[in-house]
């Protein structure tokens, strides 16, 4: 559920790039010699970055520590003419393909009882996530800490109508979990698959940004896979690695946990779980093929 996030960490290092004058006659520029450090002879680590993260609708923190290898720059030898090539971009339109995808994404209020803080009974808590309809019938998959520890669920539909939910299932080995609405005639989602996505490969995603803004849509691309990152949960103190990761710069905000990352045909590829709270434009989402036993059971109609 989501509380607000802790004390943000030491923000990332930004490279600032400045150009210089050019001087009139300008002499040749040798190459400057490659820094050695701790990634080799011929490639230095110029930085670390620290990343501060949270899960999109809980209060977490995710830690990413990256590296960034070296670059030499050798000069110019020869002087040659550049030649413009004008290339017709074509825009493909979404509308119909969001317009489809909105209809199969609900979202989920998770009411609680917290027991941090001074009182010995504890307060009663309230968080926003989002969810996907597998089934006309009723079945939804979001993410596990969306409906972890609720005493209650309450299902609204993309037209306004409301529901209550209990959980099916939580898996044991990653963010996911499904759970069930009394309903019939649902919409359900196109799941895809996420074993040939590719890098630079469109993406949307869909949620509740905030608890407020329902059914938002963002556009961006895949921007990196097999993630790994490491969650605590503010609340419990737990730590959870997640692994295998899909990257994204679709914009993810709280309240968009358990939402859908879909491909340009509206396929759900993934499950949008945590965002960047100390940079932008770096998002994470559940590959779907990792909720393919969930599916299995929302198919079956089982109920454990």
């Amino acid at each position: 559920m989501d509380q607000p996030p802790s004390s943000p960490d030491p923000q990332p290092l930004r490279d600032e790039l400045g150009v210089p004058p050019v001087a009139t006659n300008p002499a040749p520029v040798a190459a400057r010699p490659p820094r050695t450090g701790r990634g080799g002879r011929f490639g230095a680590i110029l930085g670390a970055s620290l990343l501060s993260a949270t899960l999109a609708s809980a209060a977490t923190v995710v830690l990413v520590r990256q590296t960034t290898p070296g670059v030499i720059v050798t000069p110019a030898t020869a002087t040659t003419t550049s030649t413009t090539v004008t290339q017709a971009v074509s825009v493909v339109d979404l509308t119909d393909v969001v317009a489809a995808a909105r209809e199969s994404v609900v979202t989920i209020t998770a009411n609680g009882i917290s027991t941090q803080g001074f009182s010995p009974f504890g307060q009663v808590t309230e968080g926003i996530g989002s969810g996907v309809i597998l089934t006309s019938g009723g079945y939804i998959l979001t993410n596990r800490h969306v409906v972890d520890n609720s005493t209650s669920l309450t299902v609204e539909l993309s037209d306004g109508r409301t529901f209550p939910a209990t959980i099916v299932r939580e898996a044991s080995d990653t963010d996911l979990a499904l759970i069930k609405i009394d309903a019939t005639g649902l919409s359900a989602a196109s799941i895809g698959s996420s074993a040939a996505l590719e890098v630079g490969q469109t993406a949307l995603a869909i949620g509740s940004p905030l608890g407020t803004y329902t059914e938002t849509v963002t556009q961006g691309i895949i921007s990196g896979l097999g993630r790994e990152v490491t969650v605590t949960n503010e609340l419990t103190r737990r730590r959870t690695t997640l692994t295998n990761l899909v990257q994204t710069d679709a914009a993810i905000n709280a309240g968009n946990s358990g939402g859908p990352l879909l491909d340009a045909a509206g396929n759900v590829i993934g499950i949008n779980t945590a965002t960047s709270t100390s940079a932008e434009g770096i998002g994470f989402a559940i590959p779907i093929d990792a909720a393919a036993e969930l599916i299995s059971v929302a198919a079956a109609g089982l109920v454990s």
